[in-house]
């Protein structure tokens, strides 16, 4: 069994239970978390008990709130991992080519590289206390790929443009208006509702399942080559003196100083 130290991960029934497990950065994700969370993946895609995976974070406030800014204004990456490379487009792929449904269940707060998450799952059960949007532009930072072309595909052109120009927050109700969420629960049965909608999958036949995911995925698999671009640019963005003015306004709590950089 494998030692996680950011993540969670448990078989029950029917369902691997993914949980993001840093609640006192309120779930954000560091290179080791990306790293654990392809490890948990893979292990449920190995694992033929599992016919669904749920994919939640630990405590009340939040679901995921993206890549860890402070990190990144401490060290100027996101940590260190076994493989070197911070692998957050991998897992981005991953949840796609799982052949098992993966059901997001959003806890808390989901934005920035969080919303990125929940977004990619096959379905999304929200709390009524959850929070979904984008702050990648308030931060210095963008998700060019999947993050943005494949959210137009799930709440269109105007939406997403919205969410991700504005870096506002929306509530579950809107959420699930705009087709962002499949529904929402009071938080005391998200997790239990999570567990009986991948006990309703499990009773379906698997290899249909993993036809039809592959399927829907087809469409929009051409986006892996804009997520690729969108990686290597955010790399060398997050390293210039605009990504770096974010993360650093963030870590100190101040508006970050954008407008010098208008027509740089």
């Amino acid at each position: 069994m494998t030692d996680y130290e950011d993540i969670t991960y448990e078989v029950d029934g029917p369902a691997a239970v993914v949980t993001i497990n840093r609640p006192a950065r309120y779930n954000a994700f560091r290179g080791k978390t990306v790293e654990e969370l392809i490890k948990a993946f893979r292990s449920a895609w190995a694992d033929d008990t599992v016919q669904a995976i749920i994919l939640t974070g630990a405590g009340e406030k939040a679901f995921c709130t993206g890549g860890d800014v402070k990190q990144r204004a401490e060290t100027g990456d996101y940590g260190p991992t076994e493989s070197g490379m911070f692998e957050i487009g991998n897992l981005h792929k991953l949840i796609r080519d799982v052949p098992k449904p993966v059901i997001a269940a959003v806890n808390g707060i989901a934005v920035g590289g969080g919303h990125v998450l929940h977004v990619l799952c096959d379905l999304t059960i929200a709390s009524e206390t959850a929070k979904f949007g984008q702050a990648g532009p308030r931060v210095g930072s963008f998700d060019a790929g999947f993050g943005s072309a494949f959210l137009a595909r799930v709440v269109g052109e105007k939406r997403a443009r919205e969410i991700w120009y504005l870096c506002r927050q929306y509530d579950a109700v809107t959420a699930e208006r705009w087709g962002l969420v499949n529904w929402v629960v009071p938080a005391d049965r998200l997790l239990d509702e999570a567990k009986a909608v991948a006990a309703e999958i499990a009773e379906k036949s698997p290899t249909t399942l993993r036809f039809l995911k592959q399927s829907f995925n087809a469409d929009t698999d051409h986006q892996a080559g804009l997520s690729n671009l969108a990686m290597s640019a955010l790399d060398l963005f997050t390293h210039s003196p605009e990504g770096l003015e974010g993360a650093t306004a963030f870590a100190e709590k101040r508006k970050p100083e954008f407008n010098k950089y208008v027509n740089a």
